[in-house]
């Protein structure tokens, strides 16, 4: 029976507290492969919790690949070797590109239109003062609280960059990597990329994918120096990278010395009760660059996304593109950094997520 002292969980909820915790004994292989787990009635009753805890726990870790589950047997470690992960039919099902409550119908606009009118009264001269060229202080910061309340994503606010949208920091990173470096992309991927890439001469290879991501041996025969992968819901395949292909990327990445860039553009609508751990938060600040935008989760016209350089990439970006203006108004940044300080971004993601779970 799995025992874990509930009662030294600090701040962390019961829900955080398990879920971390048969995480870690997975990782450490204190639990093996294949091996089952107690059952939800049985771990709740030990743990002295709710079954639905324990359920939830179990759900999410089958939702990240940890987990898996099979009719009237009961929940299994997943074999990493094999990247085993959850069969199709228990497979999540992908995502569209529109999500309910993402129409401007339904786009909180009393909410948007009271901040609008406070920056505006607050902020005054400083809406024409030039911004810093990685964009203002206060959207930074407030972006890097919401990744760790939300995300539980430890991120420096002096390494956020943020510009008009995945286009424009695509184009960042080819200018900064793509004259020596060849990149690798999924295969299929995101029609953009190969776009913004081919503009631009970037000499990249596209990688097949299986059920898991890129498929292991296009990855160790690829020239690639800089991997461009989107490890939850791919687009257009919908395919999410297991824990153990994330953790592929990385080993991959650190015997080549190479870099990945996470595109994660969809991972907040998981329908999990958690959302996902990020490949970022798994290297620990080293080698993978972070990139998300707010076209979805807000509105498509909201051309404003930000990436997160690691700590020993910071000053080759500084040194490279920090001549370059910011690209997003300081009025829409500051709007922003307020609607995500005061938790109506949050309440938002939250919402849409509720609406995709009751999807039939």
């Amino acid at each position: 029976m799995l025992t874990y002292l509930m009662d030294q969980r600090g701040g962390k909820t019961k829900f955080e507290f398990l879920y971390q915790a048969i995480k870690n004994d997975i990782q450490q292989k204190k639990l093996q492969p294949l091996e089952k787990l107690p059952s939800k009635r049985a771990l709740a009753e030990h743990l002295g919790i709710s079954v639905l805890t324990v359920e939830n726990v179990y759900a999410q870790l089958v939702e990240e690949g940890y987990l898996f589950s099979r009719e009237r047997s009961g929940f299994f470690v997943c074999d990493e070797e094999s990247f085993l992960g959850p069969t199709e039919k228990e497979r999540p099902r992908p995502l569209q590109v529109s999500t309910p409550d993402s129409t401007a119908s339904e786009y909180r606009f009393p909410t948007l239109a009271k901040i609008m009118r406070q920056v505006i009264s607050e902020r005054g001269a400083c809406l024409s003062e030039k911004v810093p060229h990685q964009g203002l202080w206060e959207l930074r910061d407030a972006i890097a609280n919401h990744l760790w309340h939300y995300r539980g994503m430890k991120t420096d606010p002096n390494r956020i960059v943020i510009g008009s949208g995945a286009e424009y920091l695509y184009v960042l990173l080819a200018q900064l990597f793509g004259e020596k470096k060849v990149f690798g992309i999924e295969s299929p991927s995101y029609e953009k990329i190969k776009k913004v890439y081919s503009r631009l001469r970037v000499v990249f290879e596209e990688l097949p994918m299986d059920e898991t991501g890129i498929a292991g041996e296009a990855l160790q025969q690829t020239r690639a120096e800089v991997l461009h992968v989107s490890p939850f819901h791919s687009f257009p395949t919908g395919i999410s990278a297991t824990p153990g292909k994330r953790r592929e990327y990385l080993a991959w990445a650190k015997a080549r010395g190479a870099i990945l860039i996470e595109d994660d553009f969809d991972s907040e609508f998981s329908q999990s009760k958690k959302p996902l751990e990020t490949i970022f938060s798994m290297d620990g600040g080293q080698r993978v660059i972070y990139l998300n935008t707010f076209s979805k989760s807000l509105a498509p016209s909201m051309r404003m996304g930000y990436m997160i350089l690691p700590e020993p990439l910071w000053n080759f970006y500084e040194k490279k593109l920090g001549f370059y203006s910011c690209t997003v108004p300081a009025f829409d940044q500051y709007v922003l950094a307020r609607f995500i300080s005061e938790g109506h971004f949050e309440r938002r993601l939250n919402r849409l997520r509720r609406n995709l779970r009751a999807l039939p």
